[in-house]
C-alpha cells in the first residue's frame, strides 16, 4: 500500500494521531493547509493541531482515494471528503449536517516518510455545508 494511502487510512479513516509521526518527517510542510491560527502547517505538531480540529469538527470523517498516481517519489491522489458537522471544531456551530467536498494532495516521501505536501481541498464548499 503506498504511503499516501496509508495515510489516508490510518490518519483520518480511523484518527490515529499517533500514525502522524509514523509517517510524516517531524518538519513535514503542508502547503495549502492551515492551522487553527491561520498558519501554513510547517511541522509535525502543526499538523497534529489541524488533524485534532477536523476531527473535532467532524464525525464519521472518511477520506476516499478514488485516484492514485505514483512517479518516483511523488504521489498524487484524488479524494472525496466525507462526516458529520457534530462539533466546534473548526470554529462553527455544530448543525449535525453531512459535508462532501474533493480534494487533491501530491506528496513528497523520503525514506518511507512524508516529507512535503501540496493540498487543493474545496474547503469552501465544506465550510458552507456547515453553515
Amino acid at each position: 500500500m503506498s504511503i499516501q494511502r496509508r495515510w489516508y487510512e490510518e490518519v483520518w479513516n480511523k484518527g490515529r494521531e499517533s500514525a502522524i509521526d509514523e509517517m510524516a518527517e517531524p518538519d513535514v510542510i503542508g502547503h495549502g493547509l492551515t492551522d487553527p491560527n491561520g498558519q501554513e502547517v510547517v511541522g509535525a505538531e502543526a499538523f497534529k493541531a489541524m488533524f485534532r480540529a477536523f476531527r473535532g469538527a467532524l464525525s464519521e470523517l472518511h477520506v476516499e482515494v478514488e485516484e492514485l498516481i505514483m512517479q518516483g517519489d511523488i504521489s498524487v491522489a484524488r479524494c472525496v471528503v466525507t462526516g458529520m458537522h457534530t462539533g466546534d471544531g473548526l470554529r462553527k456551530e455544530p448543525r449535525g449536517r453531512p459535508v462532501r467536498f474533493t480534494g487533491m494532495s501530491m506528496i513528497r516521501e523520503r525514506d518511507g516518510k512524508i516529507v512535503e505536501a501540496w493540498n487543493n481541498f474545496d474547503f469552501a464548499t465544506m465550510l458552507q455545508q456547515m453553515d
